[in-house]
């Protein structure tokens, strides 16, 4: 199942970076495929329209900066 959203992180100045995400996840976790052997096969995390982090059942684009490890941590929660 494909999921697409938006995650606001906060900035240091109080303001939030708004970070896109695109996530392909299943019902059962994948060894092979899977982040950490988890659920979620495919994502994409895109901030002021550049890609910060990518994976397509492996790391194309590991996290970049700070929100992408935010962002990533929150989708590994919701979804993984």
């Amino acid at each position: 199942m494909w999921t697409e959203g938006t995650i606001g992180i906060p900035s240091e100045d109080g303001k939030y970076k708004s970070v896109r995400y695109w996530v392909k996840h299943y019902e059962e976790p994948s060894e092979d495929y899977g982040i950490e052997g988890g659920k979620i096969s495919k994502l994409t995390l895109r901030m002021d329209g550049e890609e910060i982090a990518n994976y397509d059942r492996g790391w194309d684009i590991e996290p970049a900066c700070k929100e992408a490890e935010f962002a990533l941590a929150i989708l590994m929660k919701e979804y993984n």
